[in-house]
Parts: C-alpha cells; structure tokens; sequence
C-alpha cells in the first residue's frame, strides 16, 4: 500500500520488521500561552455552580418567544436522524435515545481531538490518552483492552471502520471528523440493523455531501506546542436532465509538537464522495484514507502527578510511539421498486496496518496487527400504508487479520524476550435481521426487530504452540476454529402526546463476539475455547419534546452484562465477569432573549460489579456491587452562547467529570474536575470567518485519564491553558 507517506516526528522511517529500531526522538519547538497563574483553580467548582445557576435563574425569566434561527437548529423533534434506520427519519420517532451534533456545530468547535466533539453529548466519556489516543465509556465505565475495542460501534456513514473481531480500543481516530454532515450517537444496544460491537453504544459520522455549486473552503488553524492544522474541501455539480452527479474531495493535516517532553505527531486525512441520482436511484460513493505517525508519551506516575508541574510535563517513555494507517471505501446505493418499496445495497471494503509499542505493560514489546475486509449490507424496504414498515436485510463480511508481539529489548524486562504471539485469523459474519414499524394508532408506534448474528474465526498460529517465556505466560494455542451465535431481539414503544411531547419504552438486547485478542493473545490462566459471547440486556424509558422554550431530551436506563471479557490487576483474564448499570441522561437546550442560549448535556449514573473476584490486594479485590474502576457518577457539559450579531457567536464552555475510582477494589480515587473552555467566531464577510479559542480558561490542573496499576497512581495530564486562533476562507 501507498499509504504510509509520512516519515516518523525525528525524521525516521516507520520501523519494519521484527529488528525494527524503535528510537525516535522529537526536535520540535515548544510554545505556551499562559494567562494567570494555577491558583484560580481552587475556585472553578463554585464558580461553575455560580455560572449554572445564574444561566438557569436567566432562562426562567427570559423571554417564551424561541429563536427562529437556534430553534430550527437544534429541533429535538423533526431533526432528521438516519442511525435509526439506515435513511432519514424524524428524532421524535426515534422508539429509543440518539442525540446529534450537525455540521455546524462541529465547525464552531474546530477540535483537535475527537473528544472535544463527542463529550458534548450525555452518557459520553472519552478520555484522551497522549497525542490521538483515547479510551471511551458510553453509557458505561471506561472500557480498556478488547472490552473497550469490541463494546463500541464506530460507523462511517452507517458502515463500521473496523471488522467487528479486529476493532482498535483507539478507533476513533480513522475518521474524517474535520468536516462532516453530522455526528449521531446511541447509546446502549443499537437497533436491528446494527450487530456486533454495538453493546454500549455507537457513534455514526455522517459524511459532508457534495453541493452542486461550486464551493471550496481552506481552514488553518494554530495552537500551542507547534500545533497547526490544515483542512481544505471543494466540491461541485455536474449533470444534466434527470441525472445529477457531484463530488466534494477534503484533505486535513494535523501535527503537534506535543505538550510533554519528545511527544507529538502528524495525522494526515483524505476523504472523496462522488453522489449520483436518477429518478428512481439514489447512490453515492465515499473513500477515506488516515494516516498516522505518533511519538507517545506515557502516564506520569505518582500520587496527584499531574499537578506537579516538575512531573505534568515529562515523558516517562521516550521510546514509545504508534503508527498506523487505514483506507476504506463504501458504495452506498439505493433504488425505488415502486412508490411503497426500496431496496438498498452497499458493498464496501477496507484495509489498516498499526504498529506501536506498548509502553503501558511491563514488557513494552513491539505489537504490529492489522487486518482487510470485504462485505455487503442489503436491505429491502417495504411500506404497507397507514404507518406500517417492514425492513428486511442481511449483512456479510469476510476479514482476514494478524498479529504479532515482539519484545527484543533486555534493559526492560528480560525474562519475556523474543516473539510473544504471531498469528493470524480469517472471520466471517452473517447476520440477517428484520425491523418492522406498526402504527397502533395514530400517534402510537411499535418497533420490533430481531438479529441473527454469526460469527466463524479460523485461527493459525505461525509460530511454536504451547507456553513461552520463563514463567510461562503467554499460551500460543494451536490451530483451532471458533464459531458463535447471538440472537438479538428489539422492543421499542413510542406515542406523541401532543405537536410538543413524546415519550418511548425500549428493550433491546446487545451482543458482541470475543475479540480475535480476546480469544488467541492467551495468558497461562486461560483454556482455549472458554470465552463466550458478551450479552447486555438494557430497559430505557425517555421523553422528549418542548416545554414553554425549553427543547429536552430525558432518558433513565437500566442495563445487566454479563461473560464480560477483562484482565484484573493481576494481568490475569477474566472470561466471566458480570455488571450492572443504572442512570439518567438529560439534554437542554434553551434560548434565552435574542442573544443568548443555553445547551446542557448531562447524566448520572452507576456502574458496578456484579460478581466477587478475590485477587489478594484489596486496592484490586472485586466484590458485587463496588463501583467498576473509571465510572464518574457525573459527567456534564453546558454551553452559553451569545450572538450580539448574525456575524459573531461566542461560547464559553463548561466541562465536569465526577469523582471516580482508580481501581478495582474502591480504594484509589480521582477528585474530578471542572474546566471551561472559551471559543468564539466571527464572520468578517461571506468568504471569511476568523476563531479564537481559549482551552482551560482559568488554567486548572486536571487529568485527561487516572488509573492505579502495580500500587502506583498514573495519568494522562490535561494540558495548560492555551490560546487557539484560525481562519477560514470560503469561495
């Protein structure tokens, strides 16, 4: 593949092989913008209680009269949503919760990690590890390994950017979310159409159709520590009659010199979607391509590390870094039967390559995987009249995998020298579903649906079988097949009450097959063929709709999982774990005046264990009913807008995360944090728009991520605060 155009940060080439030099280093410049000094930070929670009370005590008095221009944009009824059902529909139809970020939205944020995007929406917790990493929790605790891989759907324009065995715990960052259509998120089970990996949720970014006028943009962006970013489209119309074609090609270059020692990366992004119509056809055909080259910087270790500003900005792992890259391409095409029926075909295929060390286990050995797919989704579409629709299809993918772990450093830990795993694994899925909408009345609505999910893995080990290492840890099992089966049923509910009010009861099953990891990366404590397939079982109850000016979405949920898939503190896998989780999401929006809005997001809700683990350390015994490890209570993000003109908007940001436990066993915490982001944009004229963004405004000594592992505290330090500018150019 032609893919890996970039040198690494020192000017080296990707390593390759398995006597690849993993020495990098990192001559970029550092630059910071600081604004006051640390001791604002003691204030920030009252001054976000004080923030959020005065903005409620505002929009009970302002005005009833709702923006025409902010309400129309944010509508929680008629926004269009296509997650559901694969094609457009009404959100207040929606028999269970989906929230959406539009294009516009993602435009004013201007984020440098995806993060910034998606935590704007209830139930969502990203954390941000060093450079493009993360960790997600969607209606869930933070979920590592193969757990935080294969328990969450990332979809490209509905179709996944991972094969669901082979998926990357890191695998937000293949997407294009520079520029998009919208952003839309499930949470919990998704419906029949969506299968394995769409346990605790899913994340759907809709590509930016092409117009049919010709338009370009350029975008450039700076910020601390060298950052820069670059994103340029242009689209256009052709055709004639009753055929009409467009195409919008983007490009987005991103590069950081990294805020700790010898850290950063440069991540390149292409997409191009061709869009064609006749009168009885719709298609459009999208390609995407990433590329990324990352020196990593590790945890900072350390009671409170990361408010000593002697540690918050050093690199224990120098040597660490992560390159990867990945190309996908989706036909999506869709043809009118008759006036009543649809049916819609999209082939696609994709292909990645990742390599990096893993610094975050005590041997730091070299891990290269990477796998190709090749599959179809198909659906016909039938309409009966009178509200009744049936959907009826079925999903194939063929994927074929690897991967290797090496470790061939003896200064970090010798007993584990030489080749590890090496293997690889040929999958295929079949899953057929039907979906089906009754109108009970006329403002009453039944979803049914139900999943036929099957899973074949064909395994080879390329390298000797049995146990390997002098304590012999790892298990390479011999040669071996493996296949599974979930049944996965959908019950939804949904009635208008009135033009305002609608509520919906969902019961929905979410099944997932163990990750290829899960099953042949096998540790000594293991017997091959043990793991099962993860169920969660999920009841939510919701409404949403307009109370005076107030546009709201409320959801209370309550969920039980069970053979969940982990390692302990031990290092030793878990094939049968159980939790259970309960809580409440909400999201306002509230215009206040003509100038001001409000939007609030925010959930509580309790993750914990249902099952006793005892592992002889109490930080990390597992008991039924202790909270699990890296599940705030509270997540919250509130935004207040002000627009004194139709050319300037400007929004200061409030973000709060919950106290949190560390570790397993409920004796290590981390406190939470508040911090509030201010960013604004100003549209000088039709072809120019200038922004400025502050990030931690009052310059808080937070954590991106804490975990507790081998008796020490470790984080992911948030960075200082920093002053952001950009411009953009429209023609």
């Amino acid at each position: 593949m032609v893919l890996s155009w970039s040198k690494g940060r020192g000017g080296q080439e990707p390593a390759d092989g398995p006597d690849m030099s993993v020495e990098r280093s990192n001559g970029s410049s550092r630059r910071y913008f600081v604004l006051a000094p640390h001791s604002t930070s003691r204030w920030v929670p009252s001054l976000c209680a004080l923030t959020m009370t005065t903005c409620l005590a505002a929009a009970a008095n302002a005005s009833q009269a709702v923006n025409a221009d902010h309400g129309a944009s944010v509508d929680v009824l008629d926004a269009i949503v296509v997650t559901s059902t694969r094609s457009g529909s009404a959100r207040g139809s929606h028999a269970g919760n989906i929230s959406r970020l539009d294009g516009e939205q993602v435009e004013s944020v201007q984020a440098d990690h995806v993060q910034q995007l998606v935590n704007r929406l209830p139930g969502v917790n990203v954390q941000r590890g060093n450079g493009q990493e993360h960790l997600t929790a969607i209606r869930s605790p933070v979920l590592t390994g193969g757990a935080g891989a294969g328990s969450f759907l990332y979809l490209e324009d509905g179709v996944p950017m991972r094969a669901a065995g082979f998926s990357n715990v890191n695998g937000l960052f293949d997407a294009f979310d520079s520029l998009l259509d919208s952003v839309e998120v499930v949470r919990g089970p998704g419906s029949a159409l969506y299968g394995s990996n769409a346990v605790h949720g899913m994340i759907n970014f809709i590509s930016r159709a092409p117009a049919q006028e010709p338009e370009a943009l350029f975008r450039l962006r700076f910020g601390p520590h060298g950052r820069r970013h670059v994103l340029t489209t242009a689209s256009s119309g052709f055709g004639q009659r009753e055929r009409s074609k467009a195409v919008r090609a983007s490009y987005s270059l991103a590069e950081d010199g990294g805020f700790q020692d010898q850290s950063g990366f440069s991540q390149h992004k292409f997409q191009l979607r061709h869009d064609f119509a006749t009168a009885a056809d719709t298609a459009f055909l999208t390609l995407s391509a990433m590329n990324l080259n990352q020196e990593t910087a590790g945890y900072v270790q350390g009671r409170d590390a990361y408010r000593n500003d002697l540690l918050r900005k050093t690199n224990s792992h120098p040597e660490a870094f992560r390159d990867a890259w990945a190309l996908r391409g989706a036909l999506h095409w869709t043809h009118d039967l008759n006036e009543r029926s649809q049916l819609s075909v999209t082939p696609y295929a994709r292909v990645n390559h990742m390599q990096f060390r893993m610094h975050y286990l005590p041997s730091q050995a070299i891990e290269e995987n990477g796998h190709w797919s090749i599959g179809l989704q198909s659906a016909y579409r039938q309409s009966f009249g009178q509200g009744h629709k049936l959907i009826l299809g079925a999903d194939l993918e063929y994927s074929s995998g690897y991967l290797s772990e090496l470790q061939t450093d003896p200064d970090i830990f010798s007993f584990e020298q030489g080749l590890h795993y090496d293997y690889s694994v040929d999958a295929i899925n079949l899953s057929p579903y039907l979906h089906a909408s009754w109108s009970l009345a006329d403002s009453t609505e039944l979803t049914t649906g139900l999943r036929l999910d099957y899973t074949h893995y064909d395994y080879d080990n390329q390298t000797a079988d049995g146990y390997f290492g002098s304590k012999g840890r790892f298990l390479r099992t011999p040669d071996r097949s493996d296949r599974f089966l979930a049944l996965t049923p959908k019950l939804g509910l949904s009635h208008r009450f009135s033009d305002d009010l609608s509520g919906f009861l969902n019961l929905s099953r979410g099944a997932r097959a163990p990750q290829a990891t899960d099953l042949y990366r096998m540790q000594f404590n293991q017997v091959p063929g043990e793991a099962r397939a993860e169920v969660l079982d999920s009841i939510e109850i919701g409404a949403r709709g307009r109370i005076a000016a107030i546009q709201f979405d409320v959801s209370a949920f309550h969920m039980k999982k069970k053979n969940f898939f982990f390692r302990d503190a031990n290092n030793e896998n878990v094939i049968d774990g159980r939790t259970r989780h309960y809580g409440l999401e909400l999201e306002l929006f509230r215009t206040l005046g003509d100038q001001f809005d409000i939007t609030v997001a925010g959930s509580y809700a309790i993750h914990q264990y249902d099952f006793d683990r005892d592992v002889g350390d109490p930080n990390n015994n597992i008991a039924s009913g202790d909270d699990v490890d890296t599940a705030p209570r509270t997540l919250a993000n509130a935004r207040l807008g002000y627009m004194p003109s139709e050319d300037l908007r400007i929004e200061l940001e409030w973000m709060h995360l919950g106290e949190y436990f560390t570790d397993p066993g409920n004796q290590a915490t981390y406190p939470g944090h508040d911090v509030f982001n201010l960013r604004g944009t100003w549209d000088v004229s039709d072809t120019l728009r200038l922004s400025a963004a502050v990030s931690n405004l009052f310059d808080v000594r937070y954590a991106e991520r804490a975990d507790f592992n081998q008796g020490v505290d470790r984080y992911f330090v948030g960075e200082d605060r920093a002053l952001h500018v950009g411009a953009t150019l429209r023609f």
